[in-house]
């Protein structure tokens, strides 16, 4: 049994039937809850920012931005415990090349309650991890790849696809090529991953340059947002994102969320935006 000390509550709107999220998940969480999303996956983003904005540091760094919160850890355990599938970008991989995204991995103290909670939405022991890479340049020895703990995705172009042939894939990881040679779209990243496997609930984990592609086509329904209370700073010779990289809304295309939920831990606040504008299709 866990003994974290609970979200506080200080905001919420109640936006659909309440989630079968077992006892011990909801003493630390509360309700969780989903609009209606009938006939297409309801596609989630989960991201951790500091108090200037800054969601990403330079490649190689250890430091987390959240500080390894345990309550920020086990929220990011119960939102891959509701997904069919979870994506990342081949940064993030290398960012932590040992890490499965499964509920698990993330917190093994709730191992239990998360696959209690599949188990009671009819879902698969794992998610379905879906790694993207548009150049195909990945390390097939990694755990998200070898372990077989979960089945994996990797979601690449023609040109990754056969930058990747000359490696053998376990049963449990297949390769899915799109048409074009730059970045992949957010489009055609969930065109695959629904023909991989049925979903209601796709959760995006980034890095920032996929956050960015989701929400410049519309394609996310919920950002789920952690702020922790520190200022990283930047400088010349540092390049440290907020979480949407790649892309830019305001003035000509202002990108706007609603405050759907806010609760806390300590000085630490989790925020939940609903974009309304997202593509339904």
């Amino acid at each position: 049994m866990t003994r974290l000390s609970p979200l506080e509550t200080l905001y919420r709107l109640e936006r659909g039937p309440a989630l079968p999220v077992p006892a011990e998940l909801a003493a630390l969480y509360g309700r969780l809850d989903l609009p209606a999303h009938a006939g297409r996956p309801y596609v989630l983003g989960n991201f951790v920012s500091s108090l200037d904005g800054v969601a990403a540091l330079e490649a190689g760094s250890s430091f987390s931005i959240s500080g390894n919160l345990a309550q920020d850890q086990a929220v990011m355990g119960l939102l891959r415990a509701i997904a069919d599938a979870v994506i990342v970008g081949a940064g993030t991989l290398r960012s932590v090349p040992k890490h499965r995204w499964t509920p698990a991995a993330i917190y093994p103290p709730l191992a239990a309650a998360y696959q209690d909670l599949r188990a009671a939405l009819g879902k698969p022991a794992a998610p379905l991890q879906v790694i993207v890479s548009a150049q195909g340049t990945l390390d097939l020895s990694l755990p998200v790849f070898q372990s077989g703990e979960a089945p994996a995705l990797i979601v690449t172009t023609v040109v990754g696809a056969a930058r990747l042939s000359g490696q053998v894939l376990p049963d449990w990881v297949h390769l899915m090529a799109v048409e074009g040679e730059g970045q992949i779209s957010a489009d055609a990243i969930l065109h695959a991953v629904e023909q991989a496997r049925a979903c209601q609930i796709i959760l995006s984990e980034g890095g920032p340059a996929l956050m960015g592609t989701f929400l410049a086509e519309r394609k996310l329904d919920e950002l789920f947002l952690t702020l922790a209370p520190q200022v990283a700073g930047r400088d010349a010779s540092s390049n440290r994102p907020g979480f949407a990289a790649g892309v830019r809304f305001v003035p000509d295309h202002p990108l706007w969320g609603t405050l759907v939920d806010a609760r806390r831990a300590g000085s630490y606040l989790f925020l939940r935006y609903a974009f309304a504008d997202a593509d339904k299709k």
